[in-house]
């Protein structure tokens, strides 16, 4: 199979997710494409059959805004060309899945031929969250993104809610969409009894809470910093913040405001396995996770999950037995239940235990197995 992944480089999931599907593909052997405007930061391995190809973002002073979407209309028509490629497969519908549309459509009417006619590339697109569920609602973006999804010969998303919500507010016929979990690496994220990063984040004694994002206003990272005030009134303890984003500022202004900015850890972009194994809980407040793959790497380093019972976070989280779900928009209940949790050693040493456990249902192999086969069934259709 030869295939093209479009995907955001960032540090946000669906970047994580497409670039981790491209490198197991290519493990097994499939000649994979990554198409961006970066090098994806979890492309950190060569493979001899897994190549990067960066798009051009000109700069001309007749445009405005530099028209990304065109730019990568242009670069995937080239990557299909020269490479043969026989899928597109983009990650997040804006602008991802209308470019790979509008490509589709140049290749079938001027496209040089790929040893099967004309270059007629099939389509799939995995949703991952705020493009269903924030930025594709918006007028601006619905009409397109609609259409977009519409032309899909395979369309995937990580939870059934995430299903649910694009059949309702884009008018997908119920059927037509395919939830395929998200993964983690078992081996990447662990449990590790040395934590040696605690020593790093907090005092012999005090607790560390941890919230993994890019810091969007669908985050709610200042519910964090509320939840987390809260906690700290009933004990010691740090809150690590990892990643970097537009919300950042507030969260630390919010935490000077409620007089536990010394309490606050500001990490910026780092790899989180380390930070995950010296956490003694893991904080995700947001009302539309569509999946939650940061809540998923801390079930795998053994740490339960607080959040909301919203989304589609319980069908990763379960509820009071690898983490607690609140209902949504409590903050306070947030931080009352993560204290009361973490005064009661034996539930919170079984919700550690759990919470592992869980996340090993969530194995790369069995959910690279359903997108294999997946796409490989578009090829069958020719």
């Amino acid at each position: 199979m030869k295939l093209a992944i479009v995907c955001y480089p960032t540090y946000g999931g669906s970047g994580v997710v497409a670039t981790e599907v491209a490198i197991h593909l290519a493990e097994r052997g499939h000649d994979v494409h990554v198409v961006s405007y970066e090098l994806p930061f979890r492309m950190d391995r060569p493979l001899p059959n897994l190549r990067f190809h960066a798009v051009d973002v000109g700069e001309y002073p007749l445009f405005r805004h530099p028209p990304y979407t065109l730019n990568l209309t242009n670069k995937l028509i080239e990557v299909v060309e020269e490479h043969g490629v026989e899928i597109i497969h983009s990650h997040y519908a804006i602008p991802h899945a209308a470019a790979a549309w509008q490509a589709q459509q140049v290749l079938r009417e001027c496209g040089r031929p790929n040893g099967k006619g004309r270059c007629d590339v099939k389509l799939a697109c995995t949703l991952h969250g705020t493009d269903i569920t924030l930025v594709g609602r918006e007028r601006g973006f619905y009409e397109i993104t609609r259409f977009a999804i519409a032309k899909q010969d395979l369309i995937t998303t990580p939870s059934e809610w995430l299903a649910r919500e694009t059949e309702q507010w884009f008018h997908v016929p119920k059927g037509r969409i395919q939830a395929i979990p998200n993964f983690v690496d078992l081996d990447r994220f662990k449990p590790d009894p040395a934590q040696p990063w605690r020593a790093n984040l907090a005092p012999e004694g005090y607790k560390v809470i941890t919230h993994v994002s890019n810091f969007r206003p669908v985050k709610r990272v200042e519910e964090v910093v509320r939840a987390f005030s809260v906690l700290r009134q009933r004990m010691k303890a740090v809150l690590v913040l990892v990643g970097d984003g537009p919300e950042l500022p507030k969260a630390e202004h919010l935490a000077r405001e409620l007089g536990i900015r010394d309490d606050l850890r500001l990490l910026g972009q780092q790899k989180p396995e380390p930070i995950l194994q010296a956490s003694d809980l893991f904080l995700l407040p947001s009302r539309a996770e569509s999946f939650g793959l940061s809540a998923l790497e801390a079930m795998a380093c053994g740490v339960p999950v607080l959040g909301y019972h919203a989304g589609g976070l319980p069908e990763v989280v379960e509820d009071g037995v690898t983490g607690l779900l609140c209902p949504e928009g409590t903050d306070h209940c947030l931080g009352s239940t993560a204290a009361d949790l973490l005064m009661d050693e034996p539930r919170y040493q079984a919700m550690r235990r759990a919470a592992r456990t869980r996340a090993e249902l969530f194995a790369p192999k069995p959910i690279i197995d359903v997108y294999e086969r997946a796409l490989l069934g578009l090829l069958a259709t020719h």
